[in-house]
């Protein structure tokens, strides 16, 4: 059988079977619900900058009561400027979103590692390593794709 017979065989085999409609959406309703998840996610962008300002505000207001300056400090500081930088870029629309997740998960990784220290099994700071690499090596690809 070729393939206009098999196609009209397959047309006519249940003529109680419907076909789905397909609703086209207005351009106007289109525009309000594209509309208001662009605002929720601005809302919730703001709430996240804010959010993150705070912790930082208590993270420093707890280092200036300890009167001393640690490394982990240091690298959740640096935790909290990836997540406004990613507030930002997610805000603006500039820049590419994707890669500010893999440094915030670069930071951590690090910061788990410095915590950990000398407490930690050695195996699991080859693991943790690897895990900087791989990030590093994904963020390395992402920069480098071309842009569409």
């Amino acid at each position: 059988m070729n393939d206009s017979k098999l196609d009209s065989a397959r047309q006519t085999d249940d003529p109680n079977e419907k076909t789905p409609e397909v609703r086209e959406i207005s351009n106007s309703e289109q525009l309000f619900v594209i509309g208001g998840f662009n605002l929720i996610q601005k809302l919730l962008l703001i709430v996240t900058g804010l959010m993150t300002l705070g912790a930082a505000g208590l993270e420093i207001l707890g280092i200036y009561e300890k009167g001393v300056v640690a490394l982990a400090d240091i690298l959740m500081m640096f935790l909290y400027t990836e997540v406004v930088a990613m507030v930002v870029v997610s805000y603006t629309g500039r820049g590419s979103p994707f890669i500010y997740p893999i440094f915030i998960a670069i930071t951590a990784i690090a910061r788990l590692i410095v915590l950990q220290g000398k407490d930690m099994a050695p195996q699991n700071i080859l693991f943790e390593a690897g895990a900087i690499v791989l990030l590093a090596i994904a963020a390395i690809a992402i920069m480098r794709l071309p842009r569409r």
